[in-house]
């Protein structure tokens, strides 16, 4: 089932045009960075975008303006680990880390007790906040973490959007949806 939805939302990104990623990824980074919750966050964790996401640098360039902390993902794919290491622009020394997906080189290692906003990337989401990601399980071990009470934000196109995404235990949800066309909150309150 999960394999299926990966496909078929995989098929639905990839038909879209450039200009269409651009324009609709503004739509959602402005409607990001009106979130109350982003606007009070000191640290906020961001992903790197690849080809056919939601690109977020433009909600990381409006939160180095706002003096926030800007942390991104760092991968160890051989211990199934991921990080948060800060980010000071898009000139700090970025190298292709795991998965080809760019991380800072030097970027400084940030306890997960002192995020406040993590933007969570997926393939889909639900009406309930539940995601799909892309199967290796990243990010539902990064939110598992004792300490962790960061508000959880999926940011998506429409088309990632799907009556109901498979859950199990090991997954976690989001609190808050974005996308080009709306904001979705749900009762998944940060787990800690």
């Amino acid at each position: 089932m999960k394999k299926r939805l990966r496909q078929d939302i995989k098929k639905r990104l990839y038909a879209m045009e450039p200009q269409e990623i651009a324009s609709r990824s503004c739509a959602a980074c402005t409607a990001l960075i009106a979130l109350d919750e982003f606007k009070a966050a000191r640290a906020v964790m961001l992903y790197m975008p690849i080809a056919h996401e939601v690109d977020c640098l433009s909600a990381a360039m409006v939160a180095w303006q706002q003096d926030k902390t800007v942390l991104v993902p760092k991968v160890d794919r051989q211990r199934g680990r991921m990080t948060a290491v800060t980010c000071r622009g898009m000139d700090d020394d970025m190298v292709s880390g795991s998965y080809g997906i760019r991380e800072p080189a030097n970027g400084e290692l940030w306890l997960v007790e002192e995020i406040d906003f993590i933007v969570v990337p997926a393939l889909a989401y639900d009406r309930s906040g539940n995601r799909l990601g892309r199967g290796a399980g990243f990010y539902d071990r990064f939110l598992s973490q004792k300490g962790l009470g960061a508000v959880t934000c999926g940011l998506a196109f429409d088309e990632q959007v799907v009556d109901a995404v498979p859950v199990h235990d090991h997954d976690w949800p989001v609190a808050i949806l974005v996308t080009d066309k709306e904001v979705l909150r749900f009762n998944n309150p940060p787990k800690t």
